[in-house]
């Protein structure tokens, strides 16, 4: 029998991002990989994801410095040498003999070696699943039907849904290898998403209790398409979420069987496993509005943290000037107030609730003669655009004040949002909005007119508004990361992140914490007809825009009252922000979230 809390021998992180950094999970595990909490309390780390080694992109990336990979065995890059260090017990020989009798069973090629993250490297097992065995391949699919009802057939004309099942049985035959005999300490699978799922269900078939399976929630997959692809938004699904949980109604049961998603029928299978875990409150109110299965498990809290570092206001104060000296540079004034938002431009990020917010805001700030800058950081391109263009279109015609969209300035929702952008401009008299569509925050990549020494760091130390209303967000680091340099923040209430920076509060003693402002976009008047089950799966956008314009004047009304007048306001918001920050760090997240959740009796 478990003791009440398990000493961990290994864990393994399985997951899309194992090879390199892609997008929020790969900050995850920056951030916790990193942790002195962590690696106090897990002796071994391995990373177990999919690589495509015919991708020149992913295999460039793979071996670039600033990913930090030293690989040791690769049949693609024909390498075979022996680590510096190996586990007690292990031989090199019997290790890269052992992974190419898998590659020629399964077909498959394998990569070994080890990233740095920090100051710590951990160990990297990568699949290319491309031409994988079909018997071996069918097998697993089969196992899965016979296990947990996945169809595969449904879904393996998806490539990324077929790779990642494909890749599944030789990666656990390559861990096998690697992780050698078993002691008596407990060994981790935590599934990172519906990616990390095949493996964890592949240990379970295949190993039964030698595992201790664990899936990581970073969104509710099945609730991000529920509120992405209808015009009521967060209006309309978490208004539906409330009511139908009350009469004891399932996702399926409102919204229609949803088994032809591949993520649904996924994560529906997850309550097999040993424990699951959510970044935010609202996933796990998601998690469990998939049925009786979720609703009686305990679903553990695992938030994101959010970098925290130590600065004065004269370092506040510095960065906020190079903001203000490139406002002036685009626009010809000196901005009052440097307003910012960082993010991806998706319909999730609710970028237009920056402009509803701001046009009430502008004219509260018109009548006290005070003016402002809104940088908007964020693009739907894939990569930078060519520094080269960029200083062309800045000389040509005002980049990043003004854009174009034949001539690859702009791309897909850009166009939309910079429409909107240019409209309130246009009608604008103290505040002005700027969308910076491009990677990076400095001159290199930003054009002439922004100061020379310039960085991101500015950005993110300078700002004294961060927007982030988003309609969809797990949790939702770039929205709080100001927090700790004095920023007010303006989240929406679904935001994930909202449930641990109160906790932070509550802890450090700062409640009410008055840099954190959350506008509820969800909640129906009162003077509004009584909300039905049938009358919220109605919502469309028509009441979303009511709302909106309703609650963004609330929300500028308080932004107002709470901007820094004097440099005395700034002071506090930074010493209130600092305070909390240091409550929301990842070594905070290791310790009391996922550790204990992963150490538990089972």
């Amino acid at each position: 029998m478990d003791n009440p809390q398990r000493a961990l021998e290994l864990v393994v992180h399985a997951t899309h991002e194992a090879g390199f950094k892609i997008g929020g999970i790969g900050a995850v595990l920056d951030g916790l990989l990193s942790t002195r909490a962590y690696n106090e309390a897990v002796p071994r780390t391995i990373l177990v994801g999919t690589i495509t080694t015919n991708d020149a992109a992913q295999m460039k990336r793979l071996t670039e410095p600033r990913n930090r990979m030293t690989i040791y065995y690769s049949s693609w890059h024909k390498i075979n040498t022996p680590p510096p260090v190996l586990p007690e017990g292990t031989d090199w020989e019997m290790i890269s003999s052992s992974l190419r009798a898998i590659e020629a069973m399964f077909k498959v090629q394998v990569i070994y070696g080890r990233r740095a993250f920090g100051s710590v490297e951990h160990e990297v097992l990568l699949i290319d699943a491309t031409n994988a065995d079909i018997w071996e391949s069918n097998r697993f699919k089969y196992d899965l039907w016979d296990h947990y009802m996945i169809a595969s057939e449904r879904y393996e004309m998806l490539e990324e849904y077929d790779m990642t099942v494909k890749a599944a049985r030789p990666s656990l035959a390559a861990l096998k290898v690697l992780a050698g005999p078993k002691s008596t300490g407990r060994r981790v699978i935590l599934a990172h998403e519906w990616m990390g799922l095949p493996l964890a269900f592949c240990a379970q078939i295949e190993e039964g209790e030698a595992w201790y399976l664990a899936f990581y929630a970073h969104e509710m997959a099945t609730a991000r398409i529920l509120v992405e692809d209808e015009p009521g938004h967060d209006t309309r699904f978490y208004n539906v979420l409330r009511l139908a949980r009350a009469q004891g109604l399932t996702l399926d049961m409102v919204f229609g069987d949803r088994s032809d998603y591949f993520k649904h029928a996924l994560i529906k299978q997850t309550p097999r496993l040993d424990a699951i875990l959510a970044v935010g409150d609202w996933v796990v109110e998601e998690l469990r509005f998939l049925g009786p299965a979720f609703e009686m498990l305990p679903i553990d809290l695992a938030y994101n943290g959010v970098p925290f570092e130590r600065i004065t206001l004269e370092d506040k104060l510095a960065s906020k000037d190079k903001l203000q000296r490139y406002g002036e540079a685009l626009f010809g004034f000196v901005p009052d107030y440097v307003f910012s938002h960082v993010t991806r431009l998706v319909i999730s990020k609710g970028l237009w609730r920056d402009l509803r917010v701001l046009e009430h805001l502008d004219e509260v700030l018109a009548e006290k003669g005070k003016r402002a800058v809104h940088f908007v950081l964020s693009t739907s391109a894939h990569t930078g655009r060519n520094p080269e263009h960029v200083r062309r279109w800045e000389a040509e015609y005002g980049w990043p004040v003004y854009h174009r969209s034949d001539n690859g300035d702009l791309v897909w929702l850009e166009i939309l949002f910079y429409e909107a952008v240019a409209a309130f401009n246009a009608r604008s008299k103290a505040v002005k909005v700027v969308l910076v569509n491009q990677y990076g925050w400095d001159r290199e990549h930003c054009g002439e007119r922004m100061p020379e020494d310039m960085s991101f760091a500015d950005l993110r130390r300078g700002s004294d508004v961060e927007f982030g209303q988003s309609v969809y967000e797990p949790f939702g680091i770039a929205q709080v990361e100001p927090l700790g340099f004095g920023a007010l923040c303006v989240v929406s209430n679904v935001c994930g992140s909202i449930g641990f920076v109160q906790r932070a509060a509550e802890i450090a003693g700062m409640v009410p914490f008055n840099n954190l402002i959350v506008a509820d976009y969800v909640t129906l008047p009162p003077d509004w007809p009584p909300l039905t089950l049938p009358g919220a799966l109605a919502l469309q956008q028509s009441a979303r825009d009511a709302l909106e314009i309703s609650r963004s004047r609330e929300v500028a009304k308080v932004l107002e009252e709470r901007l820094p007048q004097e440099q005395a306001d700034m002071q506090r918001l930074l010493e209130h922000g600092q305070r909390v920050a240091e409550h929301m760090s990842w070594e905070v997240v290791a310790r009391d979230y996922l550790l204990p959740a992963l150490t538990r009796r089972r």
